[in-house]
């Protein structure tokens, strides 16, 4: 098995100390794509790569856009979260997912469809003619996607 859990990226992290991700609803365009049981993303991917990327009718390979929540606090925890994503009247198996920036800043640092979180979906997840939906956690200190503490 090639997931093994759900990582924030270790590349994604210092890319934030260079301003390359900006989480503002509609600025950054960040991406979910799905992946297969024979794919290999952990802390250490650091891009979107098609290796293992899942197939299927209503899917489209470099995935979809997300929609972002504008970033928040609370307490002393920074955390931002996306809508679910859903892809509709489709019919793929997925393990896990990647969540990627495909418009990072490049000013400071050269970036190409930088990694920012692995989901591992714990096993195979299917649709047969109908919606494959990825929902997100609640948007707050505790459990958004994305916590910064």
């Amino acid at each position: 098995m090639a997931f093994s859990g759900n990582f924030m990226c270790t590349s994604f992290k210092k890319e934030l100390m260079f301003g390359a991700h900006d989480f503002a609803n509609g600025a950054d365009t960040f991406k979910m794509a799905l992946y297969t049981s024979s794919a290999s993303l952990n802390a250490s991917t650091t891009a979107y790569t098609t290796s293992n990327e899942t197939s299927g009718t209503g899917y489209t390979a470099a995935g979809q856009n997300l929609t972002n929540v504008d970033p928040t606090i609370s307490g002393t925890t920074a955390f931002t979260d996306f809508t679910d994503e859903t892809w509709s009247s489709s019919s793929i198996t997925a393990r896990g997912a990647l969540i990627y920036n495909s418009t990072p800043n490049t000013t400071s640092i050269s970036l190409t469809n930088p990694a920012v979180i692995v989901l591992d979906f714990g096993s195979d997840k299917t649709s047969t003619t109908g919606d494959f939906t990825v929902v997100f956690p609640t948007a707050d200190a505790s459990n958004a996607i994305i916590r910064i503490a």
